[in-house]
């Protein structure tokens, strides 16, 4: 049976329809996945009509709700978004608005178990505020939709795999903000999500923590103490689970090859501590997945490249690498 994945396509005004577009012009390449484009069907056509690019069929939202789609890849538009108006490289509280349209519909529908599995294009979180849209960010967006309190960020690649203990909030906000529970649950949920693999690789999963301070905080030498205060009772609570964790490392050790190599998951106390490595090393082929929810839901690991949008340059190997992760979760 065909996993039904949904892919949300982004910011109109973004890379994220080219990417969405090219993907499903490779539905061979994945046997076993049916894929609904949840967008806008006009929108579509002028990028693909812009680029030479296959457009898919679309399927009237009634029908498709009532039963789905027979082709292995289809178009489902939802909102009113005025598609000859939008330009590309130019976000708008309209090209918010659509695109959050969009991930909300997608999660419902995997609420309802109508999709499987959804994948997230790229979104211009200004374009979400200038709407209205308060969420930062898909992360906490889908966890409010879902009821889940714990849901944590994970960019994972053959290189490296980090888990957010927090997420979108600013640098100056990261230490009078985080708590034992943040660090807790990254922990735990990074562990859970790599314990397939590691059965396969014949090792439990192996968990890296990074202090938050320079040199870990040097036993508040340099802190006010948050790895005494915060970092290690999580990590204790963590090893009478019986998972295997080490740290509070040093953020600027943490990520050395020799580090790699023992670990499985890095846990990382806020978002660029984890993505700048992530991206540096994985760039093109990393997936964002957000755990805890009672969903699956996959990402690229880039944004919408406002300056390269529309005119085929982005590479889609992020977005490739989210669907078949999503299929292989499903």
């Amino acid at each position: 049976m065909s996993k039904r994945i949904g892919i949300s396509i982004g910011d109109a005004a973004g890379v994220g329809p080219e990417l969405a577009l090219r993907v499903a012009a490779r539905i061979d390449e994945f046997p076993g996945l049916e894929l609904t484009l949840i967008g806008d069907r006009a929108l579509l056509a002028r990028v693909a009509e812009t680029l030479d690019l296959p457009l898919p069929s679309e399927i009237a939202r009634d029908r498709w709700l009532a039963g789905g789609s027979s082709s292995p890849v289809s178009i489902v538009t939802i909102g009113d978004l005025d598609a000859a108006a939008v330009r590309p490289g130019c976000w708008s509280a309209a090209t918010g608005l659509a695109s959050y349209g969009w991930v909300r519909f997608a999660a419902q529908q995997c609420i309802a178990r109508r999709l499987d599995a959804m994948v997230t294009g790229p979104i211009q979180k200004e374009a979400w505020n200038a709407g209205g849209i308060q969420y930062p960010g898909h992360t906490e967006m889908l966890a409010a939709l879902t009821g889940c309190d714990h849901a944590r960020m994970m960019l994972t690649s053959d290189s490296l795999t980090c888990v957010l203990a927090t997420v979108h909030i600013p640098l100056a906000d990261v230490a009078a903000s985080l708590t034992e529970t943040d660090v807790f649950d990254a922990i735990r949920l990074g562990a859970a999500a790599f314990e397939r693999k590691s059965r396969q690789l014949g090792h439990a999963p192996r968990v890296t923590v990074c202090g938050l301070n320079p040199h870990a905080g040097e036993h508040g030498l340099i802190s006010h103490r948050e790895e005494e205060r915060i970092i290690v009772p999580a990590i204790e609570r963590a090893r009478q689970l019986g998972i295997d964790v080490t740290g509070p490392l040093s953020p600027d050790t943490a990520f050395v090859a020799a580090r790699r190599e023992s670990t499985d998951v890095h846990v990382c106390m806020y978002h660029d501590q984890g993505l700048i490595p992530l991206k540096a090393l994985a760039f093109d082929d990393a997936v964002n997945v957000t755990l805890g929810l009672p969903i699956v839901r996959t990402s690229v690991d880039h944004g919408t490249a406002m300056d390269i949008a529309w005119r085929g340059l982005a590479s889609e190997s992020s977005f490739v690498a989210a669907l078949l992760l999503a299929g292989e979760l499903a």
